[in-house]
């Protein structure tokens, strides 16, 4: 029973591991605008960190801009100062108490730049699964040594962590091929 638990927990941690990493991966354009490039922007106002989606309506009016109408207007410039922090690889304008960001076409050496910030943040997310793996094999190992599971448990349990493993770096993998083939087709 304990270890059918732990089995879900292990699968729904790693699952968690492939949708940040998805999530990761929305945040990279490949030339054409997207509110997922900035709506995770911190931004200091009324004396904190929020996230531009929460103080803001984020819009893609066409395939290279993005329109961020901010909630309360004052707060333009202190987005306009978290978006230039960010280093998202372009300029906001502010016209009046609206944002505007142009996305600048992208040249074969932007798309290779962003091609292996994709290979960076997929090895994040197999290092996070593979971390996740080794913690629960060494808890398993600690089940077995206390006497609360037999030797072929152990291995049966280990054998199913590993599979839950190869299929959340698979999928990882095939994320990184897809966002790669993205970047790089002109």
């Amino acid at each position: 029973m304990i270890q059918e638990k732990a089995m879900r927990e292990v699968k729904d941690k790693m699952q968690k591991a492939v949708q940040f990493i998805t999530g990761e991966f929305a945040t990279i354009h490949a030339g054409k605008s997207s509110a997922a490039m900035v709506e995770m922007v911190l931004v200091d106002v009324y004396g904190s960190s929020s996230r531009l989606k929460d103080i803001a309506a984020i819009t893609t009016p066409d395939a290279r801009t993005i329109s961020i109408q901010p909630w309360d207007k004052s707060a333009a410039k202190a987005i306009e100062k978290a978006l230039l922090a960010a280093n998202l690889g372009f300029t906001p304008v502010v016209d009046s108490a609206k944002i505007r960001c142009i996305i600048p076409e992208m040249n074969l050496e932007r798309r290779k730049k962003m091609a292996r910030q994709s290979a960076e943040i997929a090895e994040t997310g197999r290092v996070s699964v593979r971390n996740i793996r080794k913690e629960m094999n060494e808890a398993l190992k600690k089940q077995q040594k206390a006497g609360e599971m037999s030797e072929d448990d152990l291995k049966r349990l280990e054998k199913d962590v590993q599979k839950f493993t190869d299929d959340a770096i698979s999928e990882i993998d095939k994320l990184l091929q897809k966002k790669e083939q993205e970047l790089l087709t002109i």
